[in-house]
């Protein structure tokens, strides 16, 4: 028996395809010098950057969580504990995220991570019909409903962001 190749592309488009969820793959050019990786991909796509969105890990008395907010924002630490029944978040240690993903900062991606993570997305995601988040590596976004970010990462919604 032949052996099988993986698929192409990174662990979320495979992740995506394997789940039967549509989405639409956007690569740009990603300056290494660029201060915010989120709003680089709104530019860089021309798309609202209310509609671009960040994947941040927090640490929480229950564990290591995502929270997914509009890169215009902040992540409220307190309402993503409230989210998933935590008393206390903290922003995680960079090199935990990259480690429990499998991603590599500015480019972690909620979807198709080396760990499954409790997901909570905000939810003014539900104001649009498609969102953009990360791909997998920096200068790669994944366009997708937000009920299919939801649904592909387990997730739910939940005001988590802040101004």
């Amino acid at each position: 028996m032949a052996k099988q190749r993986p698929a192409a592309g990174t662990p979320a488009t495979v992740a995506l395809t394997g789940a039967g969820i549509p989405f639409a793959v956007h690569a740009y050019h990603h300056d290494p010098a660029a201060m915010s990786f989120g709003l680089e991909a709104a530019e860089a796509l021309g798309v609202e950057p209310d509609r671009v969105f960040k994947t941040l890990l927090a640490d929480t008395d229950a564990g290591i969580v995502v929270g997914v907010v509009p890169v215009t924002g902040m992540l409220d630490l307190k309402a993503l504990a409230a989210a998933v029944g935590a008393k206390r978040a903290t922003m995680a240690d960079p090199a935990v995220a990259e480690r429990r993903t499998g991603y590599v900062v500015g480019g972690i991606s909620p979807i198709g991570q080396k760990t499954a993570h409790p997901t909570v997305v905000d939810e003014t995601a539900q104001l649009f019909d498609t969102v953009y988040v990360s791909g997998g590596k920096r200068g790669l976004d994944i366009e997708l409903s937000p009920a299919d970010l939801v649904r592909a990462t387990e997730g739910s919604f939940a005001p988590i962001a802040k101004a």
